[in-house]
């Protein structure tokens, strides 16, 4: 049946294709993915598959009872976009002003459809139980997984699995660890307040440029000099906001940045470390500050048989060329809570363009399409050979 499996996909691509364009076109931000819902629950009336919506949220969650027994696997995919401006010259860029799928969530959910749609018509020769769960909000904390799970999608699983098509990893090689994959992502944010005045007479403020820029050095020495150099972390400042003039102190400085950690003693005493240095800056240029960490999701832990399982079936595909254990990522992802509840493993796709990479959340993203098929077979084979166990 996997033979007749793989070549439904590959007969499916041309339509893969035009489905994915579409929902580029149409991407909606995290936690208001109305249409998008609406478009998914309109594919499984199609394909008389049941399914429940509003699940968590916006998620949608499929199921397809095979005709032989056996496990119940789910498979997940999400399907909400970021708040980018696609600056992309194709026909297929987004319409929406100031946002896009920049993150490949529209190569998940039409590959998870697609499966669906291979499973249906093969629906009496499938074993067990297939739940297809589109989550909504993964780039946003607290995220979609979390509630879903809350509500149930969950509920008599057995394994579950779920993939990234990445751009950092070329078109043919499929990527995945047997334990930590993904990082722990926070954000923290820190607001000084100083006193403003005059640029020409600096003595009589207390400037927060000068702290946050003091701020900025003591905190990247906390990874390099106070964190066991065999440890994995990661602290980064994305923005420094202060002022609005040349020559005008400002009043306030913010800043605003991200911590990634595999270990949760290693994120707790960033976290103290943080609290110290701020403290002691702040101080000594006699200026206050609030302090604020979120904490974002928690690691991405594979089980390790299933993520050789994932490996297992890659490596047997004509279109992968490198099946491979790797180190963990320091980016982030909410599948880490379906892996806390139930046995299973995430893995990456390579999908980088043929003509260069474009990282993920940037304004000419892009993703080589043939990584959906690789995607769908691989999540295919998964789900057959976790019910041979």
């Amino acid at each position: 049946m996997q033979e007749a499996l793989f070549h439904e996909i590959d007969q499916s691509f041309d339509d893969m294709v035009k489905m994915r364009r579409y929902l580029h076109q149409y991407p909606e931000l995290s936690f208001h993915e109305y249409k998008t819902a609406s478009y998914i629950q309109e594919q499984y009336k199609q394909l008389d598959i049941p399914f429940e919506a509003n699940v968590g949220g916006n998620g949608v969650v499929a199921t397809l009872k095979g005709g032989k027994p056996g496990k119940t696997i789910a498979l997940r995919a999400d399907f909400d976009g970021l708040p980018i401006q696609d600056e992309k010259k194709v026909d297929y860029k987004s319409k929406v002003d100031g946002v896009m799928h920049a993150c490949a969530h529209d190569g998940h959910t039409t590959t998870l459809l697609t499966i669906a749609r291979v499973f249906k018509k093969y629906q009496q020769e499938l074993p067990g139980t297939i739940k297809f769960i589109h989550q909504h909000a993964e780039e946003v904390a607290p995220g979609g997984a979390q509630p879903m799970i809350d509500d149930g999608v969950l509920d008599g699983v057995d394994y579950v699995y779920g993939t990234h098509l990445w751009t950092n990893t070329p078109y043919g090689v499929v990527q995945s660890s047997r334990k930590h994959f993904m990082a722990a992502a926070d954000k923290f944010t820190i607001h000084i307040k100083g006193t403003g005045g005059h640029g020409g007479i600096p003595q009589q403020t207390k400037d927060p440029i000068v702290v946050g820029s003091q701020l900025v050095t003591h905190l990247q020495q906390i990874v390099s000099r106070r964190i066991d150099p065999l440890e994995t972390a990661v602290l980064s400042i994305g923005t420094f906001h202060a002022g609005n003039a040349y020559n005008v102190i400002p009043d306030t400085a913010k800043i605003e940045g991200t911590v990634r950690t595999l270990n949760p003693s290693v994120q707790q005493f960033i976290i103290d470390e943080m609290e110290k240095i701020i403290q002691g800056v702040c101080k000594s240029y006699d200026v206050s500050y609030d302090f604020n960490y979120a904490k974002g999701y928690r690691p991405v832990i594979n089980h390790e048989e299933h993520a050789e399982l994932i490996l297992d079936v890659a490596d047997q595909l004509s279109e992968v060329n490198k099946a491979e254990m790797i180190s963990p990522s320091m980016t982030g992802e909410d599948f880490a809570y379906y892996l806390e509840h139930r046995p299973g493993a995430f893995f990456f796709t390579g999908a980088q363009i043929k003509d260069g990479f474009v990282p993920h959340h940037h304004p000419m993203f892009d993703f080589d399409e043939r990584a959906m098929v690789v995607a769908a077979k691989t999540l295919i084979g998964a789900t057959l050979k976790a019910n041979e166990s």
